[in-house]
Order: structure tokens, then sequence, then C-alpha cells
């Protein structure tokens, strides 16, 4: 095909793709699906190897949100049956790290509900990063904590931060649809301050909340103008208690052309495969390494995932290497910039968090907080992904619960972690 052809092109040169190209990814056959992940492939591998970069997410504070997020199970009036409970100690939180990175993880996202902290949750959190990075060599430590007012930023970096997380999720255009207690400049302003303040910037989407092509277009055109070092792309994971419990309208293939997308317009980025993936790309997930250099590994914030030794399976099968702590993420002339996502300490460190939380801590949204279930987090602890025998056939939008299953473990509860 002409037209990847002409993507390959502009992601090697890192030039931005027209939006008329941008729709014609989305708007691919099922039978130029293989031919789509192999040109994005291509540009994937150009810029980063086959290396696949770890994340794995540690919830200091779940649920009570007073934002009305749509898509989030710990929204305001969510009769989502999560997990709720207040801050952990720093202690709690950094044994809680340790497990995902004994599980190969590079980075630790710190994630806590609510619309942005307070000062005093700015020192909390400052002293458990200080915590995590003095008990674990050589950690990525990003956060996730919401909307950030003047100073907060620069606070975090001075605890350790690498990174700050706050994703745009939706277009411009639709975001009053999906949120009404802050808005999409609030978001944006966020990102800048996490920016201004030397920390690596990660902000991301979601997929699935019956948005348009052009809206997905238009977001991920958004993103690559504020030029985060790390983009999350989560698939709406569809929590019952939740205002979207019945938007199930992505199919693994959609879910490809989504990420392929991501990837020719934001070439040399960061591509994180964040909530939903267990659930949405479900058998075609190792399709999607070919696209994405970076997953979470285990459980999200208040969702199971697949187990920690499966993504490992899936990683080396596929025929990609787990990232090193002493790999550098990004390619060079984005990691010597000014301290890039897993950038060296000679760069300036930094990485992109992913935690997906605060204010936009997404149960099926928000980088990496969400609803999604993988292996054994289902209902009768069947294989990831499967169904009951009993099943019948899902009709279209009806709810998946055998696919989706709620965090009763890990952190904030007396039982081992899904590391």
């Amino acid at each position: 095909m002409d037209l990847l052809n002409t993507l390959v092109d502009k992601g090697l040169r890192r030039e931005l793709p027209t939006r008329g190209e941008a729709l014609a990814v989305l708007a691919t056959s099922d039978d130029d699906l293989l031919d789509v992940v192999a040109a994005a492939g291509k540009v994937r591998r150009h810029w980063f190897g086959r290396r696949v970069k770890l994340n794995y997410l540690v919830n200091l504070k779940s649920g009570l949100c007073p934002e009305d997020c749509s898509y989030c199970s710990q929204r305001l009036g969510s009769k989502a049956d999560i997990l709720k409970y207040t801050w952990l100690k720093p202690d709690q939180a950094s044994e809680a790290a340790a497990a995902g990175l004994a599980g190969g993880a590079k980075r630790v996202c710190l994630v806590a509900s609510g619309r942005g902290p307070t000062d005093r949750d700015v020192d909390r959190v400052s002293e458990t990063i200080k915590t995590i990075k003095e008990q674990n060599e050589g950690v990525e430590v990003c956060a996730c904590l919401g909307l950030l007012s003047d100073g907060q930023a620069e606070r975090l970096r001075a605890a350790g931060a690498d990174a700050y997380n706050h994703n745009l999720n939706t277009s411009e255009s639709t975001y009053g649809d999906i949120t009404t207690t802050h808005t999409y400049a609030d978001r944006v302003d966020t990102v800048h301050k996490a920016h201004a303040a030397g920390l690596s910037a990660c902000s991301g989407l979601i997929a699935g909340m019956g948005e348009s092509d052009e809206d997905l277009v238009d977001v991920v055109y958004s993103l690559r103008e504020l030029d985060p070092d790390s983009v999350p792309v989560n698939f709406l994971i569809p929590f019952e208690g939740t205002p979207l419990a019945k938007e199930w309208n992505l199919t693994p293939q959609r879910c490809l052309r989504i990420l392929a997308m991501v990837r020719f317009v934001c070439p040399d980025v960061e591509v994180r495969i964040a909530g939903g993936r267990e659930v949405h790309l479900r058998s075609m997930q190792p399709l999607a390494l070919h696209l994405a250099n970076s997953i979470f590994l285990g459980d999200y914030l208040t969702s199971e995932g697949q187990a920690g030794k499966a993504d490992l399976e899936m990683i080396a099968d596929a025929g990609f290497e787990v990232e090193g702590a002493d790999q550098v993420t990004l390619p060079r002339h984005r990691a010597t910039a000014g301290g890039g996502c897993g950038s060296d300490a000679a760069a300036g460190g930094g990485g992109a968090p992913e935690g997906a939380a605060g204010c936009g801590s997404h149960e099926g949204g928000g980088c990496g907080a969400h609803a999604d279930a993988g292996c054994g987090s289902h209902g009768g602890g069947g294989v990831c992904g499967s169904v009951p025998a009993t099943a019948a056939e899902p009709k279209a939008n009806e709810p998946r619960t055998d696919l989706v299953a709620v965090r009763r473990r890990g952190a904030g509860t007396d039982l081992a972690p899904n590391a």
C-alpha cells in the first residue's frame, strides 16, 4: 500500500503524517491489518529495537474520588465494588513496588485517586519516593496524582520523581461529554507544569468511549504537540457501576489500528499499552508488541491484569526482550534533550509515569488505571481470556463480566500482588 510506505518513510524521519493519512490507518480493512502492523512495526523497531519496557503500578490511595470522569470506577457516585483505602505508608508502598521490580519492572508508577494533591499529599508522596529509591537502587519513579498546583511538580522532582503522568484521554471537543468537574485545559496545564519542572511528561488517551475516528486523531495530534516522552494508550474497560458500563465496542483489530496510528504520529515516543489490553486485545496481545514498546506488568489500580509470568512469556515468545535497568528507553535525540523517559543519569534521568490516577485515575481509562482483567482474573478462575463453558456468545454492547475482575490483591490488601 502506498499509504503504508509513505507512513513508514515519515516515521523514520520523525515527520508528522497528515490528518488524512492518520484517519486512513483507522479505516483500513481487516484484510490489510497485518500489513498495517508490519509497517508500524518497522517504525517501532527503528527507534526502539525489540525492547519492551515494563512498568508497575502502586495504588497509593484507592477510591472515593470527587471527580465525575465517566470511565472511572473511582469516580464520584461510582457503584463499582472496588477496594477503598487511604494513603499507604512509605514502607508499604516500597514493599509493593519491590514485587513489581522483582518481576522485571523498570519503573514504578505511584498513583492516587483525587482531583489533585494538597501540599500535605505532596509531602507524603515525596517521602514515599525517597523511601522507594533508597530501598531499590536504579528504579525509575513516576507520580500520577491528578491536577497540579504551582510549585508541586518542582517539589516532586526535588524528592526524586523522574516523571509525571496526566492523560488528555479524549479530544478537546468531546471532553465535556466525559467529565464535567474539570476541563481539558486543566489537563493540558498540568502536563505543561510537569515539563517546566524538568519531569519527563507522560500523557495519553482512552479509546473505546464512543468516540469517532476524528476524535482519536484529534487527541493524538494534541499529544504530539504537547510532546510527552511517553504516550499510554488505554482501552476502556466498561466497569459495572460506571456510566460507560455498556460501551463494549472495541475489537482486537480496532485496538491494533489505533496503536498503529499512534506509532505513526508519535514515532520516536514511548508508546505504552496501558489498561484494557487483556480485555480487548486478548489473544492478539503479542501483535501489539510490534507497535508499542512498553506495557504494565501484573495488576492495575482497581482491576486484575494478566499474571506477570504470562507477560514475560508472551514477550519472549513474540521475539522481544525485556528492557534492562541499564538501557536507555528513548532514542538518543530525545534522551539527551533534557531527560526523557528512561534516559540515563547523565541525560537527566526521567521517565514517563503511567498510573493514570489522581483526577483521571481511570478504571478502563487513565494510564494504566483500569478495570482490565486477565489471567486468572475471572469469576470462575479460568485461564486468561477463557469464558466459562456454559457461557453463551455475548451480544454486541452486552457486559462481559467474564473479562473484568476487581482487584483484590496487592497494595491495600493482605494478599500478595500479581507481579
